[in-house]
């Protein structure tokens, strides 16, 4: 019975969910392996009966009912594209929407395959062809049964850790974890987090967030005037740089620059560019990344909020705000599974309208990496989408070419680009998805111009987090021009500034700004250059330009940078000279103690917001809450909705403004995958099938 169910969890890994998008054999190795250990450990606890009729029937009833779990959660997948967590079966009323769902379950003509062998082992029992054991087993072989299956379960932990790190703390895809686990694990896994979670919010009350209230408004940072209002009524553009640094800003390598059209960006008079700008993320990672840009909240002190947290968590994020305060519509463009960080989601609840993800787009061949559609093809692409937006807009790119193994297809690369022989192929590589990246990005820019959207754009552009390990600072010291045996803490810690360049047209007086800042200030910057005060939301970050704003940028993991001074891991470090501060005088003691203080109190009261879910107690002025239930994702949803709303009457959207001409031929890419498996998997928007250009000229 442990081999029938692992081949039906293998019918449906492989013809029901997507081959769990298997991409290396390794991941085909734990796939077979997982469904063994908890199937084992399940099926085997009815064998502590004593009674005949209590062993059988117990293995009968509980195999029944993991087969039944098994095909409602194929059901469920079938129908949302999302693995079933304990969360949607606690709240199986609303996710059915009144019995709607389940008029609309999708059967296939493989199902009877998880069904037909339960009648037939009962008949096999009934005539006798299986034969019952007479006697009960022995207990002690009832338990080196259990021990056998979780040493199963173990090693499956074990080797999941091993190709995977911190799985079960960052929890950063479903997939992943029903993946490396299995449905089992995965589900008393998602039970634990559940109650847990449940728990630490029931015992939240409303006057919780008065002290919370009290700190925002003490640590408010006012407008600059010089550029409040900036980019006032401008739509909104975000692109999320994928792993990239700022030491990769400016330099060359064999004489070439790496990243020529980000420097231009960086020195533009039309750009505020942050040098010193820190990323904040913890396990997290991209995930923390997006929350700290959309909420100005810290992402967790273990796993990712959006993972954890995301599926009923209140939030009062930008695109929101924005579309309650100043009518912007919203869009987020990335080549990754809807599903990927939970997105699906917390999109939803952050109350973004339209959430094209990689199911949209065509990713067959070459099309794509592992972590989805490769930028050049993604900001390509979404053209059709993003011109039927109604203007203004706040739309969120997420880029992958720079993900980290850093590989590009030989035809991707840029055969005038010559990268380092470091003796990291890692770090080799890194430069040359970072030449990559900023082709694709001035590719878009270069449409932005053509389409005529670029002059009623601000474009903001960021690193989400750092792409070369610690362990590879050995390799990039020389490169950097230091040496790689007198490296520091602090030398690592100044690695992870990423980029913030925010580009408006028109600007003028722009420029780099020296200003030390992180992730979690860009919400309020963003804010008020388009004149939007944030004075009202619970906000942790601070407006860059505002001259109240606080230089001392916490991380994480409490450590902190200042201009000045840096805590790393307890130690104190003069920034100004990179060394060590081993005595300091009782005013320096006094004033890393408020700067612990500072960066302590901060982080707590972000904690205590999210992990409480405090923002369901609170009402802003003009903020209605966000009804994420609403919102409908899937593609025919999406093409209808941005139809309907590029062909009304006082349509803002870009096609409208052109009589119907699409700006799909304006984009020019030497993508030399662009005539591979030419695209199909658009529905257009009258609902037939066809490619993105004909799709965009209807």
């Amino acid at each position: 019975m442990v081999i029938l169910f692992a081949i039906k969890t293998y019918i449906a890994y492989d013809l029901d969910f997507n081959k769990l998008h298997i991409t290396k054999f390794y991941q085909l190795l734990m796939v077979i392996i997982n469904p063994f250990g908890f199937t084992m450990l399940v099926l085997a606890l009815p064998l502590l009966f004593r009674t005949r009729k209590l062993a059988y029937g117990g293995i009968m009833l509980l195999y029944t009912g993991m087969t039944t779990f098994l095909y409602i959660s194929i059901v469920y997948f079938r129908e949302f594209t999302d693995y079933m967590t304990v969360n949607v079966i606690l709240n199986y009323s609303a996710v059915n929407q009144g019995g709607k769902a389940a008029g609309a379950i999708t059967f296939s003509h493989h199902d009877f395959l998880f069904w037909i062998d339960i009648p037939i082992i009962l008949l096999l029992l009934l005539f006798r062809v299986i034969r019952e054991e007479k006697n009960p087993i022995r207990l002690g072989k009832v338990f080196t049964l259990l021990a056998a299956s979780w040493l199963v379960i173990i090693a499956n932990l074990a080797l999941s850790e091993i190709d995977r790190p911190q799985l079960l703390t960052r929890q950063f895809d479903r997939e992943y974890l029903v993946k490396y686990l299995g449905i089992g694990p995965f589900t008393v896994l998602d039970g634990y987090n559940t109650f847990t979670t449940s728990q630490v919010r029931k015992s939240a009350k409303p006057e919780q967030l008065d002290q919370v209230k009290e700190y925002i408004r003490k640590n408010y940072a006012g407008m600059n005037p010089t550029y409040a209002g900036k980019a006032k009524g401008k739509n909104v553009i975000v692109i999320h740089l994928e792993s990239f640094q700022q030491f990769a800003i400016d330099r060359k390598i064999n004489g070439q620059e790496i990243t020529p059209f980000l420097n231009s960006l960086e020195h533009s008079q039309d750009s505020i560019a942050f040098d010193n700008f820190f990323h904040q993320v913890g396990q997290g990672k991209t995930s923390d990344a997006e929350n700290l840009l959309e909420t100005s909240t810290f992402g967790l002190p273990q796993g990712s909020l959006f993972a954890k947290l995301g599926n009923d968590q209140t939030f009062q994020a930008m695109p929101a705000i924005l579309n309650q305060r100043a009518g912007y519509s919203s869009a987020v463009f990335h080549g990754n599974t809807g599903t990927f960080w939970n997105r699906s989601q917390v999109y939803k609840n952050m109350g973004y309208q339209n959430w094209v993800s990689g199911e949209f787009f065509d990713t067959k061949g070459k099309k794509s990496t592992a972590w989805g559609v490769k930028d050049k093809l993604l900001f390509k692409d979404s053209v059709p989408y993003l011109e039927r937006l109604p203007q203004p807009f706040y739309v969120k790119y997420l880029t992958v070419s720079n993900h980290i193994p850093y590989e590009l297809d030989n035809n991707d690369k840029d055969p005038n680009f010559q990268t380092t022989n470091s003796g990291s192929k890692y770090i080799d590589n890194y430069f040359e998805t970072n030449h990559y990246l900023d082709q694709a990005v001035k590719e878009f820019f270069d449409y932005l111009k053509k389409s005529g959207l670029y002059d009623n754009t601000m474009v903001v552009l960021y690193g989400d987090h750092y792409g070369i390990n610690n362990t590879d600072d050995k390799y990039l010291a020389p490169i950097l021009g230091k040496s790689a045996s007198q490296w520091t803490d602090l030398d690592s810690e100044n690695l992870q500034r990423t980029p913030l360049i925010i580009h408006i047209p028109g600007l003028k007086n722009g420029g780099v700004d020296h200003t030390y800042g992180g992730e979690v200030d860009v919400a309020p910057t963003i804010e008020h250059l388009l004149g939007v005060s944030n004075k009202r939301y619970i906000q942790f970050g601070q407006d860059l330009l505002s001259k109240q704003h606080s230089q001392v940028v916490a991380m994480r993991d409490k450590d902190w940078i200042s201009p000045n001074y840096a805590s790393i891991s307890g130690t104190i470090w003069d920034t100004k000279t990179g060394q060590k501060i081993k005595n300091p005088t009782p005013d320096q003691q006094k004033l890393f103690k408020q700067y612990q203080d500072e960066v302590d109190e901060k982080l707590a009261m972000s904690d205590s917001v999210n992990q409480k879910n405090l923002l369901r107690f609170y009402n802003p002025e003009g903020f209605k809450a966000v009804d994420a239930a609403a919102q409908d994702y899937s593609k025919t949803a999406t093409i209808k909705r941005l139809l309907k709303a590029s062909t009304s009457r006082n349509s803002t959207s870009l096609i409208a403004q052109n009589g119907g001409r699409s700006t799909v031929t304006d984009y020019v890419t030497n993508a030399p995958e662009i005539n591979d498996n030419p695209a199909s998997m658009t529905t257009d928007y009258d609902g037939v099938a066809s490619g993105f250009e004909t799709s965009a000229s209807k």
